[in-house]
């Protein structure tokens, strides 16, 4: 690769290949094919760029010219007038939103300003199925530093003074956690990666196997040496069969390369990795359901202790840390634990990589440092709310998350700040929200996630959440009354007291901050019986107004369940027991005769 003159990279993440990026990647090939060009210009296949919203991504380097919502068709026109000519095409490059200028480089462009990539820091610009990319940007040099040079007491001593936490949401220092596993005494000990990523939107993990799968690899290799273990084992949902493909084929390349197995690198170390494949159990997320899950028994957690430190796969002493957490540790221990500690806030160390989604307009894959705000992230990096609408809130950390305000959108990100104002880092999820967002309904939709991914093994989970759900859609449907919102606080708090795991302590997180940040729009549904977003279908009403109206019966000629009525040329009526308030006259009106109240 080294010796081609010029590399067009595409994204082959899960998104832009189901945009036929795999296409364009074939049709770049096949132009320079027949341009004789193929020798001198590398189309290389990489993970994710990141920028979703604008895929697929293609990127020329060394010009670093980014195009971006490329389609096959354009190949022949980037080989044509890029390659042979040297001219970018001005069509395909990034627009900036706020002032419509053209980038020429991907560095000017706000969505990659402020982000540090370290978890990320390969995903985009190599070929994950190639161990030699890998091993060029300084593949496997971590764990050949720990095996030739360092004790496994001198590597978990870095990891602690690096002050990296877990990222897969319970944020426990992850030092720490390789220490008390180390300390146990076993004929055998696992090392386990929580690949099982179920929050909705969120697609963190996945990005990093599919686009970086030897960094979590060599990462599990020297947790395994330093706590003894000869065996590693990866849970990964069915539903990513990209990742399981490309971690497949990187396994086989770290055996073929010695980089697993026996006697690793002649250290007398011997260490190997195998997949397990969850169902897509949210709660299997949770360790020591995973670790049941992998036993062959069904999800559930069970209380601690014992930790899986000290008792997990199969009896044995396990750590278990989630790919973001492995993702980091290469890194650490070829740049040292000064450097990683430099980077974040003084008890969240490093970065975090977050999945942007919902009313932004670059919804993607980011990594930032701990400390940015979330005004920054949803602004700078996001690009604000799309459609010009105003912003309302932000959830972070899932279904287990809670749903933050404007007045939260200077707090520094990190586990703490997050906690204290009612929600929480979680795994990385952040979806974002505007003002057409009815916040007891997105309440009612996390709960409705949760109830169907409990284990339902305790009651308060089990049941409570049954009861919360039916309150919140009593109160969605107009139902609701005042004693009905003290019944959804009291509730909420005594599941979180007394659920077994983190499904059930936290599930009632978006209903606590909810009530707490929009106590109002509550309210406003149980004392008026509206919905203030227009959301809540059965307290909507379409009404037409007849100075407005000209009778040209576009609206009765699409309701589907004939509502209206009127003549044409005069003023029509909807019949309200008759509307089944789907919507469509309101979105059919060309003059605005008809209203929601």
């Amino acid at each position: 690769m080294a010796e081609n003159k010029m590399h067009i990279l595409v994204c082959g993440g899960t998104g832009c290949r189901a945009s036929q990026s795999e296409e364009i990647s074939n049709q770049l090939k096949a132009e320079l094919e027949n341009k004789g060009l193929s020798d001198e210009v590398n189309v290389v296949n990489t993970g994710c760029f990141g920028f979703c919203e604008k895929g697929p991504v293609v990127k020329v380097v060394p010009d670093n010219t980014f195009y971006t919502e490329v389609r096959p068709s354009d190949a022949k026109t980037i080989v044509e007038e890029h390659v042979l000519k040297g001219r970018q095409v001005k069509r395909l490059l990034y627009k900036n939103p706020k002032n419509d200028y053209q980038v020429t480089n991907s560095s000017g462009i706000d969505f990659y300003k402020k982000q540090i990539r370290i978890a990320l820091r390969n995903c985009g610009f190599i070929n994950p199925e190639n161990i030699d990319e890998y091993i060029a940007r300084d593949g496997y040099a971590a764990l050949g530093l720990a095996l030739g040079e360092m004790t496994p007491e001198a590597v978990i001593q870095i990891i602690k003074d690096s002050g990296l936490r877990g990222r897969g949401g319970g944020g426990f220092p992850t030092g720490l956690k390789w220490e008390i596993t180390s300390k146990e005494k076993n004929d055998q000990k696992y090392v386990v990666c929580n690949a099982d990523e179920g929050d909705p939107g969120a697609f963190m993990d996945r990005s990093i196997l599919e686009g970086d799968p030897h960094s979590v690899i060599e990462a599990m290799a020297i947790c395994g040496y330093c706590i003894g273990a000869s065996k590693g084992l990866v849970y990964i949902r069915a539903e990513y069969p990209l990742a399981i493909d490309r971690l497949l084929t990187a396994l086989e390349q770290a055996r073929e390369y010695g980089l697993l197995g026996d006697d690793i690198m002649s250290s007398g170390f011997n260490f190997d990795i195998e997949l397990r494949y969850g169902a897509g159990a949210f709660v299997c997320g949770e360790e020591t359901a995973l670790i049941h899950s992998m036993e062959g028994l069904r999800g559930e957690p069970t209380f601690k202790p014992p930790f899986p430190s000290v008792s997990g796969y199969l009896g044995k002493p396990t750590n278990v840390n989630n790919v973001e957490t492995f993702a980091n540790i290469p890194v650490i221990i070829n740049k040292g634990a000064a450097w990683f500690s430099s980077i974040g806030t003084e008890k969240s160390k490093g970065t975090k990589v977050f999945a942007l989604a919902g009313k932004v307009n670059n919804v993607g894959l980011i990594e930032v440092p701990m400390g940015i705000t979330l005004r920054e992230v949803i602004f700078d990096i996001g690009g604000g709310i799309r459609g010009g609408k105003k912003f309302k809130s932000v959830q972070t950390g899932g279904p287990s998350g809670g749903c933050l305000t404007e007045k939260d959108l200077d707090i520094p990100i990190d586990y703490d700040n997050l906690i204290a104002a009612g929600s929480m880092m979680g795994s990385g999820g952040m979806i974002v929200m505007d003002e057409d967002d009815c916040m007891v309904s997105i309440a009612k939709f996390y709960l409705e996630f949760t109830l169907d991914e409990s284990c339902g093994k305790c009651t308060p989970c089990r049941i409570g959440n049954k009861r919360l759900h039916e309150i919140l859609d009593k109160i969605t449907r107009g139902k609701g009354t005042e004693e009905d919102l003290e019944r959804l606080n009291l509730l909420s708090n005594v599941i979180k007291d007394t659920s077994l795991c983190g499904l059930g302590q936290t599930s009632p997180n978006p209903v606590l901050s909810t009530l707490l940040n929009f106590r109002d729009e509550y309210e406003a549904h149980v004392k008026e019986g509206k919905c203030p977003a227009g959301q809540c279908k059965d307290l909507l009403k379409y009404e037409i107004d007849a100075e407005l109206c000209t009778g040209c019966t576009l609206c009765f000629r699409n309701c589907p369940v004939g509502a209206i009525s009127g003549e044409r040329k005069a003023p029509h009526y909807i019949d309200q027991s008759l509307c089944i308030k789907c919507g469509v006259c309101f979105q059919k009106c060309k003059f605005k005769a008809i209203s929601i109240v």
